[in-house]
């Protein structure tokens, strides 16, 4: 059995001890668990899932607390301190996790975040982490369709809108004129592949594209209405910002909804609003 640094394992309770217990890591040998980490309940024989990382002396320990990021992820840390070797992030655990000067693409201050990759360095096999996610990011063509949705991590501002990382491992972009919400870097959220370019690159939007999206917030719309006694105050003539804040979509989508609602004859457009028709 082989045991996976900075990743979660499924490992057997051997024995209790004064100060915590120990796992059975294999070739690894037994792996402590600190006393303030045990599960209520927990006995020999248990299978526990832990993270395995290196405590202070440089040790293999084991620990029940859930990291920000593990090893082959990308996330977005606060800096907790600066020494003369690097910075230390906060990351959750009782350790910091260590970004080498050579990692940082500017030095790294205190207090400050930023988005990092989680790595096991080779040559000292200690988990580390660095800003310079370029260098970590796959150059393999992307296997999405337009329209699957995928999950992604912003990681900064540019001139034609913000870059992100989808899924921990390829590059992408949501263009300005396609944002209909706030974005900052560090916000995790659920986006949908708008298309895959030639050169491999991945444009995503914020909402469903095509048809079935003005389907689904036809639906919404009509629900919405509903349950606000048969009248929204909201029409064409509403603030794209209000509706986005409302509904969640643009007021090309709200507009295009109503018109559906409008041809089925479920609703009648007033210049106050729009209202249920009395059948309905």
């Amino acid at each position: 059995m082989s045991i996976l640094l900075g990743k979660y394992n499924q490992l057997e309770v051997v024995k209790f001890v004064d100060f915590g217990l120990y796992l059975n890591g294999g070739d690894d040998g037994e792996i402590l668990l600190p006393k303030r980490y045990i599960p209520e309940g927990t006995k020999e024989g248990d299978l526990l899932n832990v993270f395995l990382y290196l405590d202070n002396e440089e040790r293999l320990v084991a620990t029940t607390q859930t990291p920000l990021i593990q090893v082959g992820e990308f996330g977005y840390l606060e800096v907790s301190w600066v020494n003369q070797y690097g910075a230390f992030l906060n990351w959750g655990l009782m350790k910091d996790l260590f970004v080498p000067f050579r990692e940082q693409k500017m030095r790294m201050v205190q207090g400050k975040s930023y988005i990092v990759y989680c790595y096991q360095d080779e040559e000292s096999f200690r988990l580390m982490a660095s800003a310079k996610v370029d260098k970590f990011l796959s150059k393999d063509r992307p296997p999405y369709e337009a329209g699957e949705q995928v999950n992604i991590l912003i990681w900064q501002k540019t001139e034609l809108g913000f870059k992100a990382i989808v899924e921990n491992k390829y590059a992408a972009l949501l263009y300005d004129s396609e944002i209909f919400q706030p974005l900052h870097t560090g916000m995790q959220l659920k986006a949908f592949v708008k298309q895959v370019r030639e050169d491999g690159k991945i444009d995503l939007i914020l909402q469903k594209a095509g048809p079935r999206k003005v389907d689904d917030f036809a639906e919404t719309l009509l629900k919405y209405i509903r349950e606000h006694n048969g009248f929204t105050s909201f029409n064409d003539k509403s603030d794209a910002e209000e509706i986005y804040q409302t509904f969640g979509v643009s007021k090309k989508t709200f507009k295009k909804a109503v018109g559906e609602l409008y041809k089925m004859r479920l609703i009648i457009l007033q210049p106050d609003g729009i209202r249920l028709k009395d059948e309905h």
